[in-house]
């Protein structure tokens, strides 16, 4: 039974991983280019659901919904001001300008006095409630986490398989200069594109919240979801999330069965072994170049 309360405490924080790593794909897919400033994006829908919940003090749904509007108009603002301008440049310049935002955000939330440097709970209305199964306990925070990532993971779906947008989005991804010719506005669902990616991780801060609290650090979350995005394969949706799972079950279960800091690099080994294996990830597509 124990092994199944890991598994299930496992699952949840991969849920977690596999969240932030959809906001590198999906930022990838349209752009080509890898944001690692996710986890502070996260951190930042973390935070504003504590100011709306706890200084504002909006109902738990208004503030859940403002807080994930709020970080995905910021998203499509910084793509609109910091990203466009240099898009075109090499790879390595865009990667480097998206570590200086995420220092940049984490800076900023620390300067706030008596706020940015503390420990906060966020005021959610499961928090410290329990489902019993036998003696199987399962805690309200995990079960939410999983519940909310499959219903996303739905909606993902349905909009990229069924909506207008998300087909532009996908046509968009596979090949921009094709979709401008057909008439899609590719510049601007790039802008759509940073802004789901930063409602999926905002999305992501508020269910991380109640389980870790809220501190300026919580976006070094980050850097365990980029390796759940290379396991999945980095051009796949599902993939990010497959691979978020098993990077957070292998981490649960290496931290109980295995010796004391292996947990801390778990995530790294599954990546090296993917790498030596299977170099695309497991959803990966591989892509050749004719001479």
């Amino acid at each position: 039974m124990q092994f199944v309360q890991l598994l299930v405490s496992g699952i949840a924080q991969g849920c977690i991983y596999g969240l932030i790593a959809l906001g590198f794909v999906l930022i990838y897919k349209a752009t080509e280019t890898v944001s690692f400033a996710q986890g502070e994006l996260m951190m930042l829908g973390a935070f504003a659901g504590l100011v709306l919940m706890q200084v504002l003090g909006m109902p738990f749904w208004v503030a859940v919904l403002a807080s994930i509007a709020a970080v995905a108009a910021f998203g499509v603002l910084l793509e609109r001001v910091v990203i466009r301008p240099i898009l075109g440049q090499p790879a390595f310049s865009i990667v480097m300008l998206t570590i200086g935002i995420g220092y940049v955000l984490r800076g900023a939330i620390t300067m706030i006095p008596g706020f940015g440097t503390e420990t906060h709970t966020l005021p959610v209305p499961y928090k410290d409630q329990v489902m019993q199964l036998g003696s199987l306990v399962l805690a309200s925070e995990q079960l939410v986490v999983i519940g909310a990532t499959l219903l996303l993971c739905a909606v993902l779906y349905v909009m990229f398989r069924y909506t207008r947008l998300g087909v532009a989005m996908q046509a968009s991804s596979q090949n921009q200069l094709a979709a401008y010719y057909m008439g899609i506005p590719v510049q601007r669902l790039n802008g759509l594109a940073w802004g789901l990616a930063a409602a999926v991780a905002a999305i992501a801060g508020l269910l991380l919240a109640p389980i870790t609290f809220v501190h300026a650090n919580m976006g070094f979350i980050g850097l365990k979801a980029f390796p759940a995005a290379v396991v999945g394969g980095f051009g796949s949706l599902p993939g990010a999330i497959v691979g978020g799972l098993i990077i957070g079950v292998i981490e649960s279960l290496s931290g109980f069965y295995l010796p004391e800091g292996f947990k801390d690099i778990a995530a790294y080994i599954v990546v090296l072994l993917m790498l030596m294996v299977k170099p695309n990830g497991l959803f990966g597509e591989k892509l050749r170049k004719k001479v």
